[in-house]
C-alpha cells in the first residue's frame, strides 16, 4: 500500500470510509484515497463553519455527501446538500463549499477529462 493514498493503485482493495473519516476540531482534514493518471479520490471532513472558498477544476468532478450538510455553491446559488447528495461538476465549473453541520464528510472523485 502507498505512503501517500489510502488504496493502493495497482490492487484490488477495500476500505472503510467511515474508519478513514478523520476530524480536526477546527479544520479541514484531506486524506487522497486512490491516485492514478486516470482518477483521483479524496476524503474531505470539515469541521462546521469551515469552507473551501470559489474555485474551479479541469477534471470533472463528482461529490458524494457520507454525513451532515453543507451549503453548496454552483450554479450562481448556494444548495443544501445532506448526506446521501450527489452532485456533479463539469470541467471548469466555479463551486464552493461551507459546512453546515457537523461532522460533514464528503468524498470527491475526479476523473480525467
Amino acid at each position: 500500500m502507498s505512503t501517500t493514498t489510502l488504496l493502493p493503485a495497482d490492487a484490488a482493495a477495500t476500505l472503510s470510509l467511515p474508519a478513514a473519516v478523520q476530524h480536526a476540531e477546527a479544520g479541514i482534514v484531506s486524506r487522497t484515497v486512490l491516485q492514478t493518471p486516470e482518477l483521483r479520490i479524496v476524503l474531505f471532513a470539515f469541521a462546521a463553519g469551515q469552507e473551501l472558498t470559489g474555485h474551479s477544476s479541469q477534471r470533472r468532478a463528482v461529490v458524494h455527501i457520507l454525513t451532515g450538510a453543507c451549503e453548496f455553491e454552483f450554479n450562481g446559488s448556494p444548495q443544501r446538500l445532506e448526506a446521501g447528495a450527489l452532485l456533479h461538476l463539469p470541467p471548469g465549473h466555479p463551486h464552493a463549499v461551507r459546512a453546515t453541520e457537523g461532522p460533514f464528510a464528503m468524498l470527491l472523485t475526479l476523473a480525467s477529462c
